[in-house]
């Protein structure tokens, strides 16, 4: 199986997608080969030296969660890892939109993470745009992303409760609606309560939810509090001074309110609602069989 790379910079780098591309092989991607580390470090840009871009720190969770979820689905490790490595790896919006950060992270960091983590059993491969993809879909931008569209405030909670659910993960993370914190939380509370249970009423209730959005301005029907940027930049500085991030208790967000109590349960009525009569596969068959038995 690829292992974790045999040299280690310090600091946190840039790898662009056209220098990422070449070093996705196909032995990479069946987890046969290693990545070459020293070529791709002498590919990648460096970034300004800063505590919160340490590497060891990030390798050290990386490591530590393969060991915890070392007899388990590999799945299981995204609801441990995605708030964890929110907390350790601090960056405003505008450094996580950059694909190339998570290019390097993946590639150059953790490329036995990602081969260990979405390896195909079915087809003994690994999809590349875990390694170079979308943020849903690259294999850290994926739950680094979660857990900023997912938590609520300081409170990791709710992304525990998202990233348990594959398709809750998988579809919920690439709708805009998401980026309006009471809808996002509206849609955790529906699965903290079990009205959604499965992976396809997630699904489905995440489809329903967007094609309503087409509809229903839920900024306005269901509205939030103003984003506390201050709160934001203070919790990276914390980073900047080294602040170390323990990794068996949940850690703590930055300190912005939480969305409005009364914005989230409207919602999570409204959605009840659109879940009643959302079609969800499979449904139709299960609910035949059980009146037959």
């Amino acid at each position: 199986m690829t292992e974790s790379p045999e040299h280690l910079p310090e600091y946190l780098a840039r790898l662009a997608d056209e220098e990422a591309a070449r070093f996705i092989t196909d032995g990479l991607l069946s987890g046969k080969d290693n990545v070459p580390a020293i070529a791709l470090n002498q590919a990648a840009e460096a970034l300004p030296e800063s505590p919160r871009r340490r590497l060891r720190a990030i390798r050290d969770l990386i490591d530590d969660a393969m060991y915890i979820y070392r007899d388990d689905r590999p799945t299981q490790v995204d609801a441990w890892l995605a708030p964890r490595l929110h907390a350790v790896l601090r960056l405003t919006r505008a450094e996580a939109a950059d694909s190339a950060l998570w290019n390097y992270l993946a590639l150059g960091v953790a490329p036995d993470f990602v081969v260990w983590r979405h390896l195909s059993e079915s087809k003994k491969t690994v999809n590349a745009r875990y390694f170079k993809g979308p943020y849903h879909k690259q294999a850290f931008a994926r739950l680094w992303w979660s857990a900023e569209l997912f938590r609520n405030g300081s409170d990791y909670e709710p992304v525990v409760i998202a990233c348990g659910n594959q398709d809750m993960l998988n579809t919920a993370l690439r709708l805009d609606v998401v980026d309006h914190r009471p809808t996002a939380q509206a849609l955790v509370r529906l699965l903290a309560r079990e009205v959604v249970r499965t992976g396809r009423e997630a699904n489905a209730l995440s489809k329903a939810v967007n094609t309503a959005a087409a509809t229903l301005m839920y900024d306005v029907i269901a509205p939030d509090v103003e984003r506390d940027a201050a709160a934001v930049q203070r919790w990276i500085e914390e980073g900047e001074e080294g602040l170390a991030v323990h990794h068996r208790p949940l850690p703590v967000g930055p300190t912005e309110e939480q969305a409005p109590e009364d914005s989230v349960e409207s919602l999570t009525y409204h959605f009840a609602e659109l879940f009643a009569d959302a079609p969800v596969r499979g449904k139709e068959e299960s609910e035949e069989g059980a009146e037959e038995d």
